[in-house]
């Protein structure tokens, strides 16, 4: 009887244990992504003028240096670099479009980023008319290896080895106009009164953030309740 009542213990125990971990999982969420290419902009909005900025870090397992970035444009009508003390920019131009087609960032001799070290690039260019843009980039180290930042998301929204940068715009068009030229209504944020009926869209914006906090919730509520069976089962014994 002593054996039953220790093996249902030690099981109940097994079972809040993996409740807790479970819990801690579904509250934080994924675990964060190794350190990519990435590309960021405030406010960014379709057909907007913006700043775009690339975060680019140094992986090379040979210690060899980020000597050369380039980044792909979606032939944007203008484009202009920052002043970055070190590396030299050049804009690549469809003379007979009009268009910048690609940015390349070079370093000077002894310059780079090493691979506990990453840097920020800085281009200003007039965004498409489009929800999102993507920004291959190449990125190119002094050993001579060169990695291409290219890949499009994996079936299912899995990502690659080397995804490639993808900015999300938001925000009305600029110049607020909608497909038959008049102006776009603004934008209004709806705030519930006392006793009011939730939107479905609205509830289904919040949903998988309230689900994750149920269960979260009920996964502790487990681990409690086995934890206090288990200890009842110890002292019976």
């Amino acid at each position: 009887m002593r054996t039953t009542h220790r093996a249902t213990s030690r099981a109940l125990i097994t079972t809040a244990a993996t409740a807790a971990v479970m819990s801690v999982a579904v509250a934080t969420g994924p675990a964060i992504a190794s350190a990519h290419v990435h590309v960021d902009a405030d406010g960014a909005s379709p057909g907007s003028t913006s700043v775009l900025t690339f975060r680019v870090p140094g992986e090379s397992e040979t210690g060899s240096l980020t000597t050369q970035f380039s980044v792909t444009l979606p032939n944007v009508p203008s484009a202009r670099t920052e002043v970055m003390p070190g590396w030299t920019a050049r804009l690549d131009r469809d003379a007979a479009a009009g268009t910048v087609r690609s940015v390349t960032w070079t370093a000077a001799p002894s310059v780079g980023i090493s691979s506990d070290q990453f840097a920020l690039f800085h281009v200003s260019v007039t965004l498409p008319n489009q929800p999102t843009v993507t920004l291959p980039a190449t990125q190119t180290y002094s050993d001579g290896t060169v990695v291409r930042w290219d890949q499009p998301p994996l079936p299912g929204g899995g990502e690659p080895e080397h995804p490639a940068p993808e900015l999300t715009l938001s925000g009305p068009p600029a110049g607020g106009d909608d497909d038959h030229g008049q102006p776009m209504a603004p934008t209004a944020t709806a705030t519930a009164e006392p006793g009011a009926t939730a939107q479905p869209g609205a509830a289904a914006a919040a949903g998988p953030d309230d689900t994750a906090r149920w269960l979260a919730g009920g996964a502790l509520v487990l681990a409690a309740v086995g934890f206090v069976v288990a200890l009842t089962g110890r002292r019976r014994t």
